[in-house]
């Protein structure tokens, strides 16, 4: 319970000094550059030090994926915890209600020592940054001990604002509209799964293809097609 409390107060004193300009790509890879300031561990023992540390990195949002609770079930590293929500999702919404999955990368680069309090800090930097026009570039304050949690509280309020605007543009290109014929899985879906038919054709492991098409829950819609693929082959 320690640990617990100790990472809700993290989030209680996290806050985002500069949001980024932009919101995530829909139909593409997002780079994102942070600045996460924090005050040193070592302020309490030297207080006369005026200074805060930087960790300077960059989160790739992958492309947003559509998913649906069916799919998510059958995703490997997931708690039973975790599988009991997409179980009840799917008895609420349907087992191939769309929904889309964000999938992030943390590449963390440096750490800087820079003069002043860190609030003051951040706010030299997001003045940087506007006079450079870094419209995907967040400045966030944070606990030093700590520090990924503030990361984590970003990604989370930059995903819900994004989502919107992503939901759209999937619906607008009738991606999110279900198919019938496939037993009701998105449109999305069957993009992804025609693509992946074009690479195994050209080369690409067919394992690829046949876990896919059981994560949709598919594969007697296509097993006369997949086993086409080895027919061809010998």
């Amino acid at each position: 319970m320690e640990d617990q409390r100790d990472w809700i107060q993290a989030v209680e004193r996290t806050w985002i000094a500069r949001f980024p300009k932009q919101m995530l790509a829909t139909f593409g890879t997002t780079n994102l550059n942070y600045f996460v300031v924090t005050e040193p561990a070592y302020r309490d023992f030297q207080p006369e030090k005026q200074e805060g540390v930087v960790r300077i990195g960059k989160v790739v949002a992958q492309k947003p994926a559509v998913v649906t609770p069916t799919y998510a079930l059958n995703l490997q590293g997931f708690s039973d915890e975790a599988r009991d929500y997409m179980q009840q999702m799917a008895q609420e919404y349907g087992s191939n209600s769309p929904g889309i999955l964000y999938q992030y990368k943390n590449e963390a680069q440096r750490i800087d020592i820079l003069s002043g309090e860190a609030r003051e800090i951040a706010r030299r930097i997001g003045k940087d940054l506007d006079e450079r026009k870094e419209d995907l570039s967040v400045v966030i304050v944070g606990v030093d001990e700590l520090w990924d949690v503030a990361l984590m509280k970003f990604i989370y309020e930059f995903t819900s604002s994004s989502l919107a605007g992503n939901v759209r543009e999937f619906q607008a290109r009738g991606m999110l509209d279900p198919q019938a014929a496939y037993g009701g899985i998105p449109k999305a879906a069957i993009q992804q799964i025609e693509r992946l038919f074009q690479e195994v054709e050209r080369g690409r492991d067919p394992d690829d293809l046949k876990r896919e098409l059981d994560q949709w829950g598919v594969f007697e819609h296509f097993e006369d097609r997949f086993l086409r693929l080895f027919r061809r082959r010998q």
